[in-house]
């Protein structure tokens, strides 16, 4: 990315904090530093790093003085001021002089409560709210570059579910065949595995069931949901197989949320709210008369990190806009027995939906 790309997002950011009464956006290490100025500190500790965006001005970038040459390498450090700190001085007072008394201003999700705390005492009457809360849709709607890395990505995950169908399931742990997905992973260009949840027999009845020592059946359903991030964008995709020919309420089940899956695809396009998404995949599960045993929301957005906003859940008016990514996971979960779950990351266009994953949603048979 180039620095007027950098540019664009960080003035984006600032737009964004004037339509929800903020002052301005205060952002620490992470995933919204990353995204904005494309900066990643070489270690996160308890020395102050702060990115302040505020209208009308340039971006400014407060880093320990031993970190600035980093942070002057940046790739969006061309559109900052970057001023550096000293250990013995107080970073929070360094800072406060850049912050306009007695007023409101966004604050990464992950911010330190030591800077939280720090900043409340360094700059008296000032307040603060979390950017989930403030600004929720800053990074949920992509431009064609992240769109194109997120499809990289959906690809790289759709390669390694089409290798995974031929590796030897039953008589192995599971978390031999978590290895096995995140070694697949990383050999299809992911930088990052952040899950590979395999979930077998009645251990699939936990959507985020923790792949563990149980061995594997002939007879069991498995769940299988990994992702994690390739060229700094996530993929996240779940797909259910089966160990020797399933039995038909297997089948049943199965077929109850492919369908429910497509329907939710189906509904997305500019306009209709988050929560539409959810209510069409529960109608058609509900319908079916396993309405109890979908006990999680449809979708999460994603981008930067597996999940952020926006989220396909009851409540969440927002509307879809071009541009937004998230995945359409429905799901069936039956304690003691088995579970289904399958997922696609989805954009919403300015015509309807286009999958970031295209392996078959049918019911696989492993061995």
């Amino acid at each position: 990315m180039a620095r007027d790309d950098y540019v664009r997002r960080m003035e984006r950011a600032g737009l964004a904090a004037v339509e929800a009464g903020l002052a301005g956006l205060i952002v620490t290490p992470g995933p919204d530093l990353v995204w904005l100025c494309g900066y990643r500190p070489p270690a996160v500790t308890e020395r102050l790093t702060a990115l302040v965006i505020e209208p009308g001005r340039a971006a400014r970038l407060l880093v320990p003085v031993l970190e600035q040459p980093d942070a002057e390498r940046a790739p969006g450090a061309g559109a900052l001021e970057v001023a550096g700190w000293s250990d013995g001085a107080d970073p929070y007072a360094e800072l406060g002089k850049w912050l306009a008394p007695r007023r409101r201003y966004g604050v990464a999700d992950g911010m330190w409560a030591l800077h939280l705390l720090g900043l409340q005492r360094a700059v008296p009457g000032s307040g603060y709210a979390a950017l989930t809360e403030a600004v929720p849709m800053l990074r949920a709607v992509k431009d064609a570059y992240e769109v194109e890395r997120l499809a990289a990505a959906g690809a790289a995950a759709d390669a390694t579910y089409e290798d995974i169908l031929g590796v030897r399931f039953g008589g192995r742990r599971e978390s031999d065949v978590a290895a096995d997905l995140a070694r697949l992973l990383t050999e299809h260009g992911h930088s990052q595995v952040d899950f590979t949840v395999v979930g077998s027999g009645p251990n699939g009845a936990n959507p985020h069931h923790e792949a563990g020592d149980r061995i594997i059946e002939d007879g069991d359903m498995v769940v299988l949901d990994f992702g994690g991030l390739k060229d700094g964008y996530g993929s996240d995709t779940t797909r259910t197989v089966h160990v020797g020919e399933p039995g038909s309420e297997e089948r049943k089940v199965h077929g109850i949320v492919r369908e429910a899956q497509q329907a939710a695809f189906e509904a997305v396009r500019p306009g209709v709210a988050c929560q539409e998404i959810d209510r069409v995949a529960r109608r058609v599960i509900k319908a079916a008369g396993y309405g109890e045993y979908f006990i999680h929301r449809t979708g999460h957005g994603i981008g930067v990190t597996t999940h952020e906003p926006p989220y396909m859940v009851e409540g969440e008016h927002l509307p879809l806009v071009p541009g937004m990514c998230f995945s359409i996971e429905p799901g069936i979960y039956l304690p003691g027995r088995f579970g289904v779950r399958i997922e696609d990351i989805v954009v919403c266009t300015e015509s309807g939906g286009r999958r970031l994953n295209e392996t078959d949603r049918g019911l696989a048979v492993v061995a």
